[in-house]
């Protein structure tokens, strides 16, 4: 590939294969050899499927040459997080219990994809049955921008794969941060929809009512391209919702002079790092410059329901793992048997208060957007986060509550949000802020997070991996 084709970004890579000045299987085959060329060190991929997407890169040419053309994805290479089935390709959701596990239909979301004429290149990795850490049988999936830094949890795969150039969009979840985390460490953008605008069906669960199927790529035009393919009601998941699907690329072209963004400045800034509260200060300033009124708000206290995420999220893994737990339990890990264990012994008493609370803050959210289209929050409150810190969370509960802070609460209330790069640290690494808006308004996301990265490049900048040593480069990809 030339002229860096890798990053550029996926609606004009998508263009040019569909005016045939690049072929799918160009694209393809120079995005595999990059991959087995620098993942080695990164692990971002579980497995790339690399016969099969030069079979699909190969249909797509055919397609397009005798003027068949499926939209912005045809011929595009994606990857999707290895708990999303695939037909015929093993899917071991970051565990061993599943390691073995090929399933016979695709998920829904990426027979969506697959519908769209895209490329699905690889699975990309993730921690055990994507809780917070990864099966001690698998190595960690390491950040682009610099070996030292945190790549974020679950979908650390999808997200260090779109920073790297080693695919143009991937599919990852969110449960209490997974798509924001990883967006924001490794300097990507990414969606958190709406609980409900994209099937669950053919994912493996962690917390179902919590969990939530979404796009990461580098710009928010085309993570909304991506949404646009994967988004509405399937007959596979009763709990996918039946609203319509907006054109959500126009979405992304529109003037947002007069929209009001929220900011409640003491829960932006109370034990904030002084970089990510400079970030916010100056994405502030870009919003303003683009005619947003900016509107203090009060948001909810989080105290509480910070920890309720922590409950609500072990009853359901219990539940999510009762065939194959405590059955098979030397087979898991100690963090997620963690978490199981801790699920099993809540009681229904307990259980039934955390969903009480859980649905007055729904509501307390919701109130906040009859008078703003967005709420502009930090992801994390460190700039970055280094491995040496993450290493010391299960001895720190107040520094876990503090990296959940942001993002759990929009997990508990299932509101889209949207996590996009806002600066870089003076350590070089990246900070990511993100927009939440009211449910089902992901085209108010789409519009702010497009106009702020048309006057912004912070969403251009990538890591040089070419011309450093990332990790240990021993291959990290099969099949």
């Amino acid at each position: 590939m030339s002229f860096e084709v890798e990053f550029r970004d996926l609606i004009d890579v998508g263009g040019l294969i569909a005016q045939r000045a690049l072929t799918s299987v160009e694209v393809t085959t120079g995005l595999l050899a990059r991959i087995q060329r620098i993942d080695g060190g990164l692990k971002a991929y579980a497995r790339l499927l690399g016969d099969s997407a030069i079979r699909q890169a190969e249909t797509a040419d055919r397609e397009i040459a005798a003027g068949i053309h499926r939209g912005p994805l045809h011929g595009v290479p994606i990857a999707v997080k290895d708990l999303c089935w695939a037909e015929g390709a093993a899917t071991a959701a970051g565990t061993a219990i599943y390691k073995d596990f090929v399933p016979t239909r695709d998920a829904t979301v990426v027979r969506k994809l697959k519908e769209a004429g895209a490329v699905l290149i690889g699975k990309t990795q993730l921690t055990e049955g994507a809780y917070s850490d990864y099966h001690p049988s698998i190595p960690p999936v390491r950040n682009p921008w610099n070996d030292d830094y945190w790549a974020g949890i679950s979908s650390s795969g999808s997200a260090v794969a779109a920073a790297a150039g080693l695919c143009f969009g991937s599919i990852a979840s969110d449960t209490g941060g997974s798509i924001r985390w990883p967006s924001a460490a490794n300097g990507v953008s990414g969606l958190k929809p709406t609980w409900g605008r994209v099937s669950r069906y053919g994912t493996f669960d962690l917390a179902p009512s919590l969990d939530h199927i979404g796009p990461i790529a580098r710009s928010v035009a085309d993570v909304a391209a991506i949404l646009r393919v994967i988004a509405g009601h399937d007959r596979d998941d009763p709990t996918a919702t039946r609203r319509p699907v907006g054109d959500y690329i126009a979405d992304t072209i529109v003037d947002v002079r007069g929209r009001r963004i929220g900011i409640d400045r003491r829960w932006n800034s109370e034990d904030v790092d002084s970089q990510v509260q400079t970030a916010l200060t100056e994405a502030r300033a870009v919003f303003s410059d683009l005619g947003v009124e900016i509107v203090d708000v009060s948001f909810p206290d989080v105290r509480q329901i910070v920890p309720d995420w922590t409950l609500n999220c072990a009853v359901e893994a219990a539940v999510a793992h009762q065939a194959t737990y405590p059955l098979h339990k030397e087979q898991y890990g100690s963090i997620l048997s963690s978490v199981i264990e801790n699920g099993m012994v809540v009681s229904g008493m307990e259980y039934q208060r955390i969903l009480l609370r859980r649905a007055i803050f729904r509501g307390q959210v919701e109130t906040l957007f009859s008078s703003i289209d967005a709420i502009l929050t930090p992801i994390h409150p460190f700039a970055p986060l280094a491995l040496s810190t993450i290493a010391t969370l299960g001895e720190q509960p107040e520094l876990i509550a503090k990296l959940q802070r942001y993002t759990c609460p929009f997990d508990m209330s299932g509101h889209p949000a949207l996590a996009f790069p806002g600066g870089f640290s003076t350590e070089g690494g990246p900070i990511g802020l993100q927009l939440i808006a009211a449910s089902f308004d992901e085209a108010s996301l789409f519009s702010l997070g497009s106009a702020f990265q048309r006057i912004t490049n912070w969403h251009r900048r990538h890591p040089d991996l070419d011309g450093r040593r990332i990790g240990s480069q021993t291959p990290g990809v099969a099949g």
